[in-house]
C-alpha cells in the first residue's frame, strides 16, 4: 500500500520548484508554449507516452500500467491571466501584465507531481492514467479545443478527475460535494441602433440610449420572474457604450454581461428572455436589437459514485473534521465540459494562510498561496487516482 503523504512529501521540494517556475514565466490562454514544453519534456522523462499540440497549445500524455484495466483522465489548466502582479516574492512575475492569479501554476506542478509518483510505481497499475494540462482555462476555450483533437479518445476514459486550489478556504480543510459545483458562464451584448444627431435636438433622433436604459433594468427581472426560484441564477450587466461625446445622440448603443446557471435549461432560459425583453423594448421606441452571445462553459457536475469513492480516499489524508461541504459557485470551470461525457469529480484543496497574507482572492494581483498546499494536493488527487488503477 502506498503512503501517499510520504511520497508526496518527498516530492515537495520539485513540485515547488516547478511552480515558482511557472509563476515566474506566465502565459495566457493558448501562448502556453514555454509551459507546454516543460512540462511535455518532464513527461517524456518519466517514460510516458505524450502527445502535443493537442487543442493548440495542450499536452496529453499517458501512463500505461502492467495489466488491463479503466483509464482515470488527471486534467490540469497551464495558462495564467493578463493582471499586474504586486506581490514581492522572489518568484514573482518577470513579464509585464501577466500573472498567475488564480492557482493555475500549482495545478501544473500537482500533476507533474502526481506522474512523479506513479511513474515510481507503474509496474502496480491496472489500467493507465491520462494526463490532461490544458491551455485557456480562463476564456473558457481550452478544454472544447483540446477535445475537438481527441482529447478524450484513444483510450477513451472512464473516469475524470480534478482539483482547484481555493483561497476562500483555510490551509488543509478540503471542499467536497456531490452535483453542481461550479456555475455555467455565458457572455452576451446587445446593440440598440436608433437614429443619430444632435443632442440639442432630440426630437429628429431616435434615441437608443433611454431605450438600453430600460432593458437593463428589465434584465433584472429575469432571474425574479422567470427563472424558479429552486435554481439559481446571475444575470449582470457590466458593460454600455455610447458616444463619445456630450452633445451627441448616437447612433448606437452596446450593452454586455454575464450569467452564471446551474442547469443548462436555465441557461436556455435567460437567453430567450434577454431576446424578448431586449426585442419588445427596442421595437417600442423604433429601433433595432442585435445579440450576441458566447456560452463558455456549462456547470461543473460532480457524479456521486465518483465523488463517494474519492471522499473515502481522502479521509485517510485529511481528518473528517476537516472536510467542508462545497457550496456551489457562480465561479465557472471548463473541466466541465470532460466531465460532461466523462463522469468525474472535481474538489477544493483550501491553500489560504491569513497569518502569512495569503489571502488574497482569485485573479487579485496580490493573489498567492501557502505553497504547503502543494504536497498535500499531490497526495489527495494520487489517492484518488489509485482507487482506481490500484484497487
Amino acid at each position: 500500500m502506498i503512503d501517499f503523504k510520504n511520497e508526496a512529501e518527498a516530492l515537495r521540494e520539485k513540485v515547488i520548484a516547478f511552480r515558482r517556475d511557472f509563476h515566474q514565466h506566465p502565459e495566457i490562454a493558448f501562448q502556453e508554449v514555454r509551459t507546454s514544453s516543460i512540462v511535455a519534456d518532464e513527461l517524456r522523462r518519466l517514460g510516458l507516452e505524450v502527445q502535443t499540440g493537442i487543442g493548440k497549445t495542450g499536452v496529453v500524455a499517458i501512463l500505461e500500467g502492467n495489466s488491463d484495466g479503466p483509464t482515470v483522465l488527471v486534467r490540469a489548466d497551464m495558462d495564467a491571466l493578463p493582471i499586474q502582479e504586486e506581490n514581492q516574492t522572489e518568484y514573482v512575475s518577470q513579464h509585464p501584465g501577466k500573472m498567475h492569479a488564480c492557482g493555475h501554476d500549482g495545478h501544473t506542478a500537482i500533476a507533474l507531481g502526481v506522474a512523479n509518483l506513479f511513474a515510481k510505481y507503474r509496474d502496480h497499475i491496472k489500467g493507465r492514467i491520462k494526463f490532461v494540462f490544458q491551455p485557456a482555462e480562463e476564456i473558457g476555450s481550452g478544454a472544447t479545443a483540446m477535445i475537438k483533437d481527441g482529447a478524450l479518445e484513444n483510450p477513451r476514459p472512464d473516469v475524470s478527475l480534478g482539483l482547484h486550489l481555493w483561497n476562500t478556504m483555510p490551509l488543509g480543510t478540503l471542499g467536497v460535494a456531490d452535483g453542481p459545483v461550479m456555475a455555467g458562464s455565458s457572455s452576451f451584448s446587445v446593440t440598440i441602433t436608433g437614429k443619430g444627431g444632435h443632442a440639442a435636438i432630440p426630437h429628429e433622433c431616435i434615441d437608443p440610449v433611454p431605450v438600453a436604459a430600460q432593458i437593463i433594468l428589465a434584465l433584472q427581472t429575469i432571474v425574479s420572474r422567470s427563472i424558479s426560484p429552486q435554481d439559481n441564477a446571475v444575470v449582470s450587466v457590466t458593460k454600455l457604450s455610447a458616444s463619445d461625446a456630450y452633445n451627441i445622440i448616437p447612433e448606437q448603443v452596446t450593452l454586455a454581461g454575464t450569467f452564471r446557471f446551474f442547469k443548462v435549461e436555465v441557461r436556455d432560459v435567460i437567453e430567450k428572455r434577454i431576446r424578448e425583453i431586449a426585442t419588445g423594448i427596442a421595437t417600442a421606441s423604433n429601433c433595432t436589437a442585435d445579440f450576441w452571445f458566447h456560452h463558455a462553459t456549462i456547470p461543473v457536475v460532480n457524479h456521486p459514485d465518483v465523488s463517494a469513492k474519492a471522499r473515502e480516499a481522502f479521509k485517510k489524508l485529511v481528518p473528517q473534521e476537516l472536510h467542508v461541504h462545497q457550496e456551489p459557485t457562480t465561479g465557472g470551470e471548463d473541466m466541465a465540459f470532460f466531465m460532461h461525457d466523462v463522469p468525474g469529480m472535481f474538489f477544493f484543496v483550501g491553500s489560504a494562510n491569513a497569518e502569512r497574507g495569503l489571502n488574497y482572492g482569485h485573479h487579485h494581483p496580490k493573489f498567492d498561496f501557502d505553497e504547503d498546499v502543494l504536497p498535500l494536493s499531490v497526495a489527495l488527487l494520487a489517492s484518488a487516482v489509485a482507487d482506481y488503477v490500484m484497487a
